[in-house]
């Protein structure tokens, strides 16, 4: 039973169902798009079949269970044929035949056997130098009149691969760990202010950091035209109350401080907490004051405090706004300020007697005007953080010397003997590969070559 099971989860056509299921799949994530939010992609769809494809989690494919699990059968599949072929490589690897075998030699055609009027001391001496520069594990056995060499090369090739298993192991747990524990955020920072809490993309949700993010100043640069040119947010990054890391973040150019990245995505304005607003006496000369937002005022004469509850910038798309809360000795009083208030009374007919609220002298014998609200830039970041981005890169990197060392080498194996003949010398040589013939036919030509010079 345990062989059958091995057999199974090492067999190539486990491989190839495997490779086949995931390449649909694939297919599939990239028809149908991907963290679909219920718009109006499959609006022509019957509600039932949307249903049924969010129950598959065709809509989140790569981060779905049913995904991973196909990635863990293939990663265990590799696993299982790597452990079982291992050793078989890992023995060809490590035997070294016998220089004086005789089966190499027969049937050498003539190119390449040379003869040659020296010594065969001298000969020997000169083709022992020329293999040692040549090639690896080079042996030698002499016997009465014969003397023979084994040299190689590319014996490395055997584990090509393995490397290849390797490098997509790595890259499949690189996408798993990416997975389960990367995400993306966004946050909208207004200017002088901080935050350690983002919300997340995918998730939905929000998520707080180990650090603070804050923006000291945001600018913008224009062209002539009005468009803008470039915007940039100054940020500092704070950790126990400590500055960590401090710079400008632009558009195309990223920061990544604790192995999260951060993107200069957006920008935008807010109200800015202040106010400046004018206050009238019945006839008398009007103040103009500037007012935070939730700070208090008092009103000279009536024993009364105003505060500014909310600041609006539109406000029910009828211009800025702030809504006011004076206490009294007869009781609160909420109502809002407008800044066109007039140009609101001219296109809404007796305004203040179907929204008492809205009326600037509701609070008699005052009356307010709002003059204008202090707008703050915020600073739109994106931010994302995957762990295995670096074990995905790693594992490309080992895939393409998996290729390389699997597609372009070859464990080349080459045999020498040199016979005695009568104060005369013969060299044969003789090759053999468990690869590419052409480069072994190159290879051996080149050692004759150099034989011939050298001697």
């Amino acid at each position: 039973m345990k062989k059958a099971v091995l057999s199974f989860l090492s067999s190539l056509k486990l491989t190839i169902s495997l490779l086949i299921i995931i390449a649909v799949a694939s297919i599939l994530g990239t028809v149908i798009p991907q963290q679909y939010d219920g718009g109006e992609s499959f609006s022509h769809l019957s509600p039932g079949l949307v249903e049924a494809l969010k129950s598959l989690q065709l809509f989140d494919m790569y981060h779905s269970a049913w995904f991973i699990i196909l990635m863990g059968l293939l990663s265990l599949n590799l696993t299982v044929c790597s452990l079982n072929r291992f050793p078989g490589s890992w023995k060809l690897f490590r035997k070294i035949p016998s220089p004086d075998r005789d089966k190499p030699f027969e049937n050498l055609s003539p190119d390449r056997v040379i003869s040659i009027e020296k010594s065969p001391n001298e000969v020997i001496e000169r083709v022992e130098n020329l293999l040692h520069r040549r090639y690896k594990r080079v042996s030698r056995k002499d016997t009465a009149n014969t003397t023979f060499f084994y040299g190689e090369k590319g014996a490395y090739s055997h584990f090509g691969v393995y490397i290849i298993h390797a490098s997509i192991l790595t890259v499949i747990a690189g996408a798993i760990i990416g997975s389960l524990l990367a995400f993306e955020g966004f946050v909208n920072l207004p200017e002088g202010e901080s935050t350690n809490t983002v919300h997340l993309k995918r998730q939905k949700g929000i998520k707080k950091l180990d650090f603070t993010v804050r923006c000291d100043k945001f600018s913008i640069a224009y062209y002539d035209n009005g468009m803008p040119k470039e915007y940039r947010s100054n940020l500092s990054f704070l950790k126990n109350s400590h500055v960590i890391y401090q710079g400008p973040l632009l558009v195309n150019h990223p920061i990544t401080v604790n192995g999260i990245r951060f993107y200069q995505a957006s920008y935008g304005s807010i109200p800015g907490g202040q106010a400046y607003m004018t206050i009238k006496k019945g006839h008398e000369q009007g103040t103009t004051i500037k007012v935070k937002l939730k700070d208090s005022f008092s009103l000279k004469g009536n024993d009364a405090t105003a505060t500014i509850e909310r600041i609006e910038e539109n406000l029910m798309s009828m211009g800025p706004a702030v809504l006011i809360n004076v206490q009294s000795p007869e009781g609160n009083m909420r109502f809002w300020v407008f800044k066109y208030i007039e140009r609101i009374k001219e296109g809404i007919p007796g305004l203040f007697k179907k929204v008492p609220k809205f009326n600037p002298g509701l609070f008699k014998p005052y009356y307010f005007k709002l003059k204008k609200i202090e707008s703050k830039y915020y600073t739109g970041l994106q931010l994302s953080r995957d762990p295995g981005v670096s074990i995905v890169a790693a594992g490309s990197f080992l895939i393409i010397i998996g290729f390389l060392i699997t597609f372009f080498s070859s464990h080349k194996r080459f045999w020498v003997r040199v016979d005695e003949q009568e104060e005369k010398s013969r060299i044969s040589i003789a090759a053999s590969s468990n690869r590419d013939p052409v480069g072994l036919e190159r290879e051996t030509g080149n050692l004759v070559r150099h034989l011939k010079r050298m001697i």
